[in-house]
């Protein structure tokens, strides 16, 4: 069930605006493109559950630049400011380490990243034509020396920025002493982070002293950024928002998400296409077998058909996306509209894909898809779109009748295939976890306006009386705060940690971040 709310529209603020119309926000809606009322499927979709993990998303590319400038030896004068490169030989050392770095950052990322050559700039006019000509996502300021103007001059507004500097790590950079007051503060004693006021949007979060690792995560959060904005999606019955009808465009507005609607009416069509196969009915089949001789699944407590029914849904599903060059694909009215035609649930479908890589959501809530694709992007993981229960003592019970069994994204996990809750029909799988198993948990609001974010363990696996895929968890924070900050209604969890990454791609879109 969901309610109907009447909501005022809200602009978006400069860097909203900026960030989402660089991604070509003029061009986002939603895609009505007819498709075959006859359908014939172009060839069977392969399954194969031990291939890798799928890793989509266009690759990052980033610019280093080395900004210096040597002092002149003034006599009876100060002319040596804080710094450790000197000459030449200093300048041509630093720019033959900054390239070593980069290769070990480049060859230890988790995700696709591009490294140009390191460029220097010297003047203002240097840097302002590095700005203007470069075409990477990121320029990665190595701030050894330099004046303020060639900094503002190199600080681009069309890009993201990462600022380097050196302490430990030596030589020491003039920048180490002076990028909050000069840069930052313009030498002002004001300073509202909110409000970005320094060139760019660059602030404190994008300064990163002498760790390797902290420019890496930084990278991992914008690739996953530059992925999520315009992400394509193939929306089965429309997008929609529990509780939240506009919560579709708000999601457009603040990501530039592309709605690719289908019809139910269209999805009957195919599906009794599809049973007319017989080709594709015995593969189905032979896939379920194959399935449920998996050595994770361990037990089937619902009707086999049921299963084989299921492939054929994940088949047809596959092949909206390959329609419409998507790797992300949601459904609304999932517990009513798709059962009947499907003899079936979607619940082990959306199963699958997710495994496979590719995103699956139920509901079609875009409270929370936006959460998981950039989460899905950060970790390089699924993602669990799940209904959370009431906060109590640290600890939450997260459930859902359907979620991924290859949570890590390599090893699948204990699954056993039930029917779906609600309507105790069709298959839907019990995803047991690793007791332990730290998690990353997102709980956007349905304006996209606050994220709240915590970070928790699994305790218990149990067997109540709700949604199959459940896990008690135990969360980290204050739990009062938890649940005075929470808005929206679906959570989304992805295994490991990755807070940091989140709160810093949300920043730069203009969500306000709470962490518990």
């Amino acid at each position: 069930m969901c309610c109907h709310c009447s909501i005022p529209s809200e602009g978006m603020d400069r860097r909203e605006f900026l960030r989402v119309s660089t991604a070509g926000i003029a061009a986002v809606g939603m895609s009505m493109a007819p498709l075959s009322t006859v359908f014939a499927m172009d060839e069977i979709p392969d399954w194969n559950p031990q291939r890798p993990f799928l890793q989509t998303g266009e690759a990052i590319t980033v610019q280093p630049v080395l900004m210096y400038h040597l002092p002149q030896r003034r006599k009876q004068r100060s002319w040596r400011p804080w710094g450790g490169l000197q000459n030449e030989q200093d300048v041509q050392n630093e720019v033959e380490r900054i390239h070593k770095e980069l290769a070990y950052i480049k060859k230890s990322a988790t995700f696709p990243v591009n490294i140009a050559p390191v460029v220097t700039a010297t003047t203002p006019e240097q840097a302002k034509n590095i700005n203007s000509q470069s075409e990477s996502d990121v320029l990665l300021i190595y701030a050894a020396s330099g004046g303020t103007s060639t900094f503002e001059n190199l600080v681009s507004e069309e890009r993201d920025n990462i600022i380097f500097i050196r302490h430990q790590t030596g030589p020491v950079y003039l920048w180490y002493e002076i990028v909050h007051n000069r840069f930052l503060r313009e030498g002002s004693d004001e300073y509202d982070l909110e409000e970005f006021r320094n060139p760019g949007g660059t602030d404190t979060h994008d300064i990163v002293v002498d760790d390797l690792e902290e420019i890496q995560w930084r990278l991992r959060s914008l690739f996953a950024l530059k992925n999520t904005i315009g992400k394509s999606i193939v929306t089965l019955g429309g997008p929609a928002g529990w509780c939240a009808p506009y919560a579709p465009e708000k999601a457009q507005e603040r990501f530039g998400l592309v709605y690719h609607e289908v019809s139910y009416d269209e999805m009957e069509k195919r599906i009794q296409t599809a049973r007319a196969n017989k080709d594709l009915m015995r593969t189905a089949k032979q896939w379920a077998d194959k399935y449920l001789a998996l050595p994770h699944v361990v037990a089937l407590k619902t009707e086999k058909q049921f299963v084989v029914n299921a492939f054929l849904v994940y088949a047809l599903f596959k092949d909206l996306m390959r329609e419409h060059d998507a790797t992300a694909f949601t459904l609304q009215n999932c517990m009513s509209a798709i059962i009947p035609m499907a003899e079936t649930t979607a619940c082990l479908p959306l199963n699958l894909l997710n495994d496979e890589g590719y995103l699956a959501f139920c509901e079609s809530d875009f409270n929370v898809i936006p959460s998981g694709i950039l989460l899905h992007y950060i970790a390089g993981k699924p993602v669990f779109l799940n209904d959370p229960t009431y906060p109590h003592k640290n600890m939450v019970t997260c459930a859902h009748c359907t979620g991924p069994s290859r949570m890590n994204g390599e090893d699948y996990e204990t699954t056993k295939i039930l029917t779906h809750f609600e309507s105790d029909y069709g298959a839907a799988p019990k995803v047991e976890l690793a007791l332990g198993e730290e998690l990353t948990i997102i709980n956007p609001d349905s304006y996209q306006s606050e994220w709240v974010g915590l970070k928790g363990k699994v305790v218990d696996n149990p067997f109540l009386d709700i949604c199959r895929t459940q896990w008690d968890i135990q969360f980290e924070g204050n739990t009062e705060k938890l649940n005075e900050k929470t808005g929206g209604f679906h959570w989304m969890i992805a295994e490991g940690d990755y807070l940091k990454e989140v709160e810093y791609a949300v920043r730069k879109v203009g969500i306000n971040w709470t962490k518990i």
